[in-house]
């Protein structure tokens, strides 16, 4: 039997999960789901549902993705301890940025925005995709050097400059319950397997600023299912 307290279901019900509907699809392709380190229970499925929206809370009230990911990894031993959050560029699928784009960084049409994707990962788990366009002029020379030289991560780059962030929606793309299970009589019955995972689990769209409100780069995040790539809460006990 599922206890379910009040305070329970609060908790699971943190960060909401309405979604400001951008027009972006998920970047990695759709393949078949995999199976995971959590078995298909009752029980694990509430599991995996407040953990994911812990990782969303925590992604949601800090400004850098990066430094919320180097916590989560070493707090779930994701890889050895002392990793930190790399950034892994990928090249070749540059995306110029729309109007939208343009307008959510209130840059003139002639004035340059930069692309930059990674894949940012904790040892040799990729725990999210990013598409990032940020405004060169509005970084510092050494910055602008790292980005286009390194594969530095870009929380990592600008930590200096002391950034807000304004989330502008957080959608989760898959539920490890179905809608009204709150309410309903059972939940899912269990299986003698693994839940299986999409590719992705979390997108958010963001908005970086600096302390005085102007915006410099404009996120796309897609989380993967190697956030939850550890032994389900029951199976540690």
């Amino acid at each position: 039997m599922i206890f379910r307290s009040s305070t329970f279901i609060r908790t699971v019900a943190l960060a909401s999960v309405a979604t400001i509907a951008l027009g972006a699809q998920p970047s990695m392709a759709q393949d078949v789901p995999a199976a995971s380190q959590w078995p298909d229970t009752p029980t694990a499925r509430v599991e995996a549902l407040a953990v994911l929206q812990t990782l969303n809370a925590e992604l949601l009230s800090n400004a850098s993705a990066t430094l919320t990911l180097d916590r989560w990894c070493a707090a779930h031993k994701l890889a050895p301890a002392g990793t930190k959050i790399v950034a892994q560029r990928v090249r070749g699928q540059d995306k110029q940025a729309d109007i939208h784009i343009r307008e959510l960084l209130a840059v003139k049409p002639d004035e340059p925005v930069a692309y930059r994707r990674v894949r940012l990962a904790c040892g040799d788990r990729v725990l999210s995709e990013a598409d990032n366009w940020y405004v060169p002029s509005r970084l510092t020379a050494d910055m602008n050097e790292a980005l286009n030289s390194s594969d530095i991560a870009f929380g990592r780059a600008v930590q200096p400059l002391n950034f807000t962030r304004t989330n502008l929606s957080a959608k989760l793309l898959w539920l490890p319950l179905p809608e009204g299970w709150e309410m309903a009589t059972d939940l899912p019955a269990p299986t003698t397997g693994s839940l299986s995972l999409p590719p992705l689990l979390l997108e958010h769209h963001a908005v970086l600023k600096l302390p005085d409100g102007t915006p410099f780069s404009a996120l796309v995040e897609s989380y993967t299912r190697n956030v939850l790539d550890f032994p389900a809460p029951a199976l540690r006990q």
